[in-house]
């Protein structure tokens, strides 16, 4: 049995049924709270078991090869990119249109991402390695994925509701992109609020991941804590940009 993994968890049988009782709780709440995400949360929790197998799989193949791992960073870079899409502008659209988004959208999923990385390998603080930058780039993806699909689908929340706001200020002379970019803004940004409260209360509310297993993989609590900082520092700067370029694509009617 894995030390480090005992370290945090038991890992055994018993997990296997925490695990399960933990996911039909999650289903009932929701079915009990009619949140209409009852479906979601079963089927999100047998793909993530899937897609972790899958990802152990995989890694253990191409972590050691840095073309390979390239390749990798790619196609996570596209799967984000399709979930932010899918949630901004609907999954049940046409083939060619949901490929269209899913484009648009890796401008602001996976661009800030992968010039930040690329530009800290070069810089060498990041070694060039699959087992340095698969995990890195992960980080960044998820967090500019999530942000996206909120910005993106607060944005259309707003021009929905507010839609008379609009069309007045249509009628007093704005542009499209600007009578849109006037009311979806300030409810697109509302989506940095997660990351900005998570890095202000980090080490007070929350000790995060990366911290945790760095210590556990035998680094210094200096080094983690060093390395907990690039990491949301980084999450921060890529959702800002996130935020930015998706209001812009909402604004203009692109997503």
């Amino acid at each position: 049995m894995n030390d480090i993994g005992n370290a945090v968890v038991r890992i055994g049988p018993a997990l296997g049924v925490v695990v399960v009782v933990l996911v039909v709780a999650a289903a009932l709440v929701n079915y009990l709270g009619a949140t209409g995400h009852t479906r979601q949360v079963v089927i999100a929790a047998i793909r993530a078991a899937g897609q972790l197998a899958a990802l152990a799989a995989v890694l253990a193949v191409v972590i050691g090869t840095l073309w390979a791992s390239t390749l990798f960073v790619a196609v996570m870079a596209t799967v984000a990119a399709a979930t932010s899409a899918g949630r901004i502008v609907g999954r049940r659209t046409p083939i060619r249109a949901g490929v269209g988004n899913t484009l648009w959208c890796l401008l602001p999923v996976a661009v800030p991402t992968i010039v930040v990385v690329a530009g800290i390998v070069a810089l060498g603080v990041l070694p060039a390695t699959g087992l340095a930058i698969i995990p890195t780039a992960g980080i960044m993806f998820g967090g500019a994925m999530n942000t996206t699909s909120l910005a993106g689908r607060r944005a259309h929340d707003e021009l929905t509701t507010r839609r008379g706001e609009v069309d007045a200020a249509l009628s007093l002379g704005f542009v499209p992109r600007e009578a849109r970019m006037e009311i979806s803004r300030s409810a697109a940004a509302t989506a940095l609020i997660p990351g900005i409260d998570q890095t202000r209360s980090v080490g007070l509310v929350t000790i995060p991941g990366a911290f945790v297993g760095m210590v556990l993989g035998g680094a210094s609590v200096t080094t983690a804590a060093i390395m907990q900082l690039f990491v949301l520092i980084s999450l921060l700067a890529v959702s800002a940009v996130a935020v930015v370029v998706t209001t812009e694509l909402v604004a203009r009617g692109i997503l």
